[in-house]
């Protein structure tokens, strides 16, 4: 028989002791055997796709009329065109918007879609060593993506802001029917293997001239209106992402080049690729061998910058067109 939750008889003190001592017990025991719960880790590469291929997330003309609806396209606003957003844009420090790293608006399977990313947190993240809300993860993005630091307003958003309100409601709406807690298929970039022969600024060099000065410019500032709307954003230099964010590191970036870039010839959906795994870490150990905005997490040099935030695959205080890098632009 069904209960409602005034036919649930509630526990006595001592049993509710005994009960709690069990699961304290029990808890402990299965603590002891789940690494993940005794070891911070990351979240492993997503799974390939099954026959039946990546989830399906809901249509443009699903959205809902009301307040959620409303919040749902001013959080797809924001996504889509931060610059231009009237509350988001003042949290830009930089000439980027959310979309450029999450193609399709978003929603492009193994380009880090919204709707792969909704479910699985709250999460730990090696990047600042505690467990993040996706609410900080959002707030994350501006500082390090999008320099927020550089703002107008100084700064991310506020936590449980309406901006954050916004973005999150579309985030949920663009996940509608997935399940939680589960790693799904097309959830990130997918990683490409480091070559036996590393990687080669100078080759890198020629690629992106062939590849990809036609839309990014030479020295790598992008192209914009001339009321400012980004046509495709800056790669390095003071409108660049910063070196906190995860592009700067060559084997996210290969991974990201590798199945999206150039645009029109690449298809992250379909895994199709236009360049090879050692043109792919090339042309982004040269794009990432440029000087963007400082680190925020600077700590008042570039040594101790290094060895605290930046023990990974990157150029952050190497030598690269005779300057050591890190230093961030002036």
């Amino acid at each position: 028989m069904n209960k409602t939750h005034q036919d649930i008889i509630l526990p006595g003190r001592h049993t509710a002791l005994l009960l709690a001592a069990t699961l304290l017990v029990a808890g402990t025991a299965f603590a002891q055997d789940d690494e993940t719960l005794t070891k911070q880790v990351e979240l492993k590469e997503a799974p390939e796709a099954s026959g039946e291929g990546y989830f399906d997330y809901p249509g443009m003309d699903e959205i809902p009329e009301g307040q959620f609806g409303e919040a749902v396209r001013s959080g797809m606003e924001a996504f889509v065109n931060t610059l231009q957003h009237p509350e988001a844009k003042r949290h830009v420090g930089n000439g980027q918007n959310c979309a450029n790293c999450h193609l399709g608006g978003g929603m492009a399977a193994n380009s880090a879609p919204l709707w792969g990313a909704w479910g699985i947190y709250p999460k730990y993240r090696g990047k600042n060593d505690h467990v993040n809300t996706m609410d900080e993860r959002i707030r994350g993005c501006f500082t390090y993506s999008m320099n927020a630091g550089d703002s107008e307003a100084g700064g991310p958003p506020e936590p449980d802001s309406q901006l954050l309100k916004d973005m999150q409601s579309f985030m949920f709406w663009s996940a509608r029917g997935a399940p939680l807690g589960e790693n799904l298929p097309g959830r990130g970039y997918r990683s490409v293997e480091k070559p036996e022969d590393g990687y080669s600024i100078s080759r890198g060099k020629s690629i992106y001239e062939a590849q990809c000065a036609v839309c990014h410019s030479g020295d790598g500032s992008g192209k914009f209106t001339a009321d400012g709307k980004q046509i495709f954003p800056p790669l390095w230099g003071e409108k660049a992402f910063n070196w906190g964010a995860g592009m700067h590191r060559i084997n996210t970036a290969a991974g990201f080049i590798k199945y999206n870039m150039p645009l029109g010839k690449a298809n992250p959906v379909e895994k199709h690729a236009a360049l090879s795994d050692q043109e792919a870490w090339d042309v982004a150990a040269y794009m990432n061998s440029h000087e963007r905005p400082r680190d925020p997490r600077w700590e008042g040099d570039r040594t101790t910058t290094a060895e605290k935030w930046h023990d990974h695959e990157c150029l952050f205080n190497h030598k690269a067109h005779g300057q050591i890098l890190g230093e961030g632009t002036k």
